[in-house]
């Protein structure tokens, strides 16, 4: 499975290491990706996820079922 956060579709960017002399090599940057359960209150059932780290504070903030729900419409969350 990639590694892309399913509420928020962030996933790995390309960029540079700059060595002291400026050479410079590819590399990657990898989002904060974690794998965990939320219980949907409304569904009466666990799901897994696997999240961005940024995407916990929407969670936090707003609740999970709200976030699932803007996920949807934007396409990143199938039902």
């Amino acid at each position: 499975m990639s590694r892309v956060c399913e509420l928020t579709g962030k996933k790995a960017m390309v960029g540079n290491n700059v060595s002291h002399a400026l050479n410079r090599t590819k590399r990657k940057f990898d989002a904060n990706l974690i794998k965990k359960r939320f219980y949907i209150p409304e569904e009466d059932k666990w799901i897994t996820l696997k999240v961005a780290t940024s995407a916990l504070k929407n969670i936090n903030k707003k609740g999970i079922s709200a976030v699932i729900k803007e996920a949807r419409e934007k396409g990143f969350l199938k039902k």
